[in-house]
């Protein structure tokens, strides 16, 4: 429903076409989408025969044909729907590192620790993307904002476990 969501949040802002969407989210939503191209295009297909959306073909120039979406008044009903169904639900979230920390006894201290410092460089630059995504107003802001205070929070965690690891060693 998210991945249908977002698409349909983009068309209303005006129609594009399926590049322009899918280079609009690698450019400023990365950190907290993982929709592919070729998803994408399926649920634009999707959405087309559900009849929320339009499609055209547009010719510019010598370039290949591209298809152009359009928000249609059944989509515009379905985003409505599927917003407020979203935003009155809570996911709680899960890590799968965790279950790698459930086991951290396995490990010798020192080991453990290398694995860890590599955990936090990678950690450490979803955060540096996050807090280098473009200046937005209004509500796609608040979710970038979310984004960098979940990976802060998850960094202070984080040094606090290579804090207990390293009393190990002393």
């Amino acid at each position: 429903m998210d991945r249908q969501l977002l698409l349909l949040g983009l068309l209303r802002q005006g129609d594009s076409y399926g590049y322009e969407l899918h280079q609009f989210i690698d450019d400023n939503l990365t950190f907290c989408t993982d929709l592919k191209k070729s998803t994408a295009y399926y649920l634009l297909d999707k959405m087309q025969a559900e009849g929320w959306i339009a499609e055209e073909t547009e010719h510019v120039g010598n370039r290949p044909p591209r298809r152009v979406y359009r928000l249609l008044p059944a989509g515009e009903r379905a985003f409505q729907d599927m917003l407020r169904e979203s935003l009155s639900e809570y996911s709680p979230a899960t890590f799968s590192g965790d279950v790698s920390v459930a086991f951290l006894d396995a490990l010798e201290p020192a080991d453990a620790l290398a694995c860890l410092a590599a955990r936090r460089g990678e950690l450490t630059a979803h955060l540096e993307h996050a807090s280098q995504a473009p200046d937005h107003s209004g509500s796609l802001q608040w979710v970038i904002e979310h984004h960098a205070r979940h990976l802060r929070t998850e960094l202070e965690w984080l040094d606090e476990l290579i804090g207990r690891v390293e009393n190990r060693l002393a």
